[in-house]
């Protein structure tokens, strides 16, 4: 049995994505799934697209015996978004009675769209699918996470740090989210509830098929880690979401952690 046995995480973005060419998790959303299941820890796992998220389930349920229950939810900026959100609250409470995690992770982009060149579509795509389902899953789930003395771990990136060319509102995108985190970490500490903020540089199945299809431009944006390697969604990224879970484990809320290469650095 695993320390998180009998807890319940919801992991936005969390469908299965083609595996890699090693066999390995192919998303961070999955890769995280995993490491939380070999913990005991049940699992509510969004996404778009209803086949990726049922071969997420049955894989998952099957392999390690957790419960996995699967809520289509897509937050743009079309849709009554916190109708949508607070279905998939209503949902886990239903199923599991209970929430201790919560992983802001879904993001969508057009990256590689120069910032003149974008349009308020494109934009919209962005802020709406990081941070606005960032800002309305923490709103919904806050009552449980007090209740539990939970966890929120919400995903940034170094585009905004770095000024990644292309990846204007990807960028803006991130950087709410690290600042909504501060303040939410600001406000929900005395509540008990630990946010941090993860900045992954991970190896996935969409950057193996930039590589291969867009070698110049993934050279241009991707900058390998010092350390010669990118981050395995699972085995590193992964496993440092379930350790940010941890209720023993002393890691100041509202801090960034970066991912380079698997070594984590308060920066």
């Amino acid at each position: 049995m695993g320390f998180l046995t009998g807890k319940t995480a919801i992991i936005t973005g969390g469908g299965r994505a083609k595996p890699l060419k090693d066999g390995s998790a192919g998303s961070i959303g999955y890769g995280i799934a995993i490491a939380y299941a070999k913990e005991g820890c049940n699992l509510v796992l969004t996404g778009r697209n209803v086949t990726k998220l049922e071969e997420a389930k049955e894989e998952i349920e099957r392999l390690y015996g957790v419960k996995v229950l699967i809520c289509q939810a897509d937050v743009n900026a079309g849709a009554d978004n916190e109708a949508t959100v607070q279905a998939v609250i209503d949902k886990t409470m239903a199923e599991f009675g209970r929430i201790d995690v919560v992983i802001n992770n879904a993001q969508a982009s057009a990256s590689g769209v120069t910032l003149a060149a974008h349009t308020t579509d494109q934009f919209d795509l962005a802020l709406y699918s990081g941070l606005y389902s960032a800002f309305y899953y923490m709103k919904a789930a806050y009552p449980h996470l007090k209740e539990t003395k939970g966890t929120v771990i919400n995903f940034a990136s170094g585009a905004g740090l770095f000024g990644n060319f292309g990846q204007c509102a990807y960028a803006a995108a991130k950087e709410g989210i690290r600042g909504l985190s501060r303040v939410a970490a600001t406000e929900w500490g005395p509540d008990g509830i630990n946010v941090n903020v993860v900045c992954p540089l991970a190896w996935t199945s969409q950057l193996e098929q930039w590589a291969e299809y867009q070698p110049e431009a993934f050279k241009a944006n991707v900058k390998m880690p010092p350390m010669g390697h990118y981050g395995n969604s699972e085995l590193e990224i992964g496993r440092v979401c379930v350790q940010l879970a941890n209720p023993d484990f002393k890691y100041m809320s509202g801090e960034t952690l970066t991912l380079e290469g698997g070594m984590g650095q308060r920066p």
